[in-house]
């Protein structure tokens, strides 16, 4: 049987038991980024800046579309992150298929964007609209990184809505969340933060 991704996947319990993943309760999963992280420089803060502003700004006119979440703040991203430079390669609405634990269940998706390293998948990016929380792409995303072909590398995903970001990371059947950023701190820009994790992914 096959079956769309998003008909099927609509919680973290539907993910689990479709994949035999389990949430690890380990405190230090998400080691990647617990240790220091490069500084930002100035140039990057100011840039990041004017994004958080020029997202707010659309914000404040209305629903910002999926579309516009890619373009005002994904995008700048993976940029600035420098995921649009060799080595890595990107794809864009790339076609999954995922078989689950049985073997019966064959689960067709599209990836919002890909980030490749050679075969290595470095972070699956996953947005919705804003009206949308942000936690509904959570299952989607996992789902969609159980296709990876890192073996018992681990692969990452970020998961926005615009307003919000969460990284995802799943190892063999283990997975787990990180903290959620948001852009209405307003103590700081959370971008920035964002931005470190991307760019320490990208040396792992």
């Amino acid at each position: 049987m096959t079956i769309a991704v998003t008909e099927a996947i609509r919680s973290l319990n539907d993910v689990e038991t479709a994949f035999d993943l389990r949430r690890s309760p380990d405190p230090d999963f998400f080691g990647e980024w617990q240790g220091d992280l490069q500084e930002l420089t100035a140039i990057e803060r100011a840039t990041l800046d004017r994004i958080k502003q020029s997202y707010l700004h659309h914000l404040m006119e209305g629903i910002v579309s999926e579309g516009m979440v890619n373009l005002l703040i994904v995008s700048p991203l993976l940029f600035l992150a420098g995921f649009l430079e060799s080595p890595f390669s990107l794809r864009s609405e790339q076609s999954v298929e995922i078989s689950d634990c049985s073997g019966d269940v064959v689960y067709q998706g599209r990836i919002d964007a890909l980030v490749l390293n050679g075969k290595l998948w470095v972070v699956v990016i996953e947005s919705k609209r804003s009206s949308f929380s942000f936690l509904v792409a959570v299952p989607q995303a996992l789902s969609y990184m159980m296709s990876s072909p890192n073996g018992d590398r681990p692969t990452f995903a970020l998961v926005t809505n615009g307003d919000h970001f969460m990284f995802v990371k799943r190892q063999g059947s283990i997975y787990n969340l990180s903290d959620d950023f948001s852009l209405f701190k307003r103590s700081g820009n959370e971008l920035f933060s964002v931005l470190q994790i991307l760019k320490k992914l990208g040396n792992i």
